[in-house]
């Protein structure tokens, strides 16, 4: 399945957001963003279905993906449009889950992970820690542009870089043949969302070099 344009993936984190994960959601919906994925794995499940459909109203105004990261049984309750596994996640149960029609995206960190990804089931990976980043301190060691561009010519989907992403670094990810990025502690920090996601789609959309 083709991916969101642009393909910016904002995840979401009540715990780092400076605000309502909705208004944070509106934000970024009007500046352009047209993906998201709920990561609230703290939550109970019915929680986390419950926030994900206050939040649906809003991507569908726009025409944004709603995701959710963690269950696929989950993001089937609540009728959203993919689920993101974390790292050995059960990608063939997702997609018999879910469809052919929704997505379906695994979390990863090496060129091993990457070269066994399987296009059949999956529809991206995301990979990471690119750089340090302050949402998850200590993660890593970060790949860096180089370890980023090995895993995206090693795998058989698309790759997003995640960790520590800036406007800056989203360029420089996609001269390292990353296809996009994801981002969460920039944006849910950030005083101003929308400003922050403009950045980050105008990053993307500046020509590779």
């Amino acid at each position: 399945m083709r991916l969101p344009d642009p393909a910016l993936l904002l995840i979401t984190d009540r715990r780092q957001a400076r605000m309502p994960i909705a208004d944070i959601v509106e934000a970024a919906c009007a500046a352009g963003c047209r993906w998201f994925s709920l990561r609230e794995k703290d939550l109970p499940a019915q929680e986390q279905v419950a926030l994900a459909k206050s939040l649906r109203p809003i991507t569908r105004r726009f025409g944004a993906r709603l995701m959710l990261h963690g269950d696929a049984g989950l993001a089937e309750a609540a009728d959203l449009d993919g689920v993101h596994l974390p790292a050995g996640g059960d990608a063939a149960r997702a997609r018999a889950l879910l469809g052919s029609e929704r997505l379906v995206g695994l979390s990863i960190h090496n060129v091993t992970e990457a070269a066994k990804l399987d296009p059949a089931l999956l529809d991206y990976a995301i990979a990471g820690p690119a750089h340090e980043t302050e949402s998850k301190p200590g993660h890593g060691p970060a790949l860096g542009e180089t370890g980023i561009a090995a895993i995206a010519s090693e795998a058989p989907v698309p790759i997003l870089a995640i960790g520590g992403i800036t406007a800056d670094l989203a360029r420089r990810m996609l001269t390292g043949r990353a296809a996009g990025v994801a981002v969460m502690g920039s944006v849910m920090r950030s005083s101003a969302p929308g400003e922050e996601i403009k950045r980050l789609i105008a990053a993307l959309a500046a020509p590779v070099q």
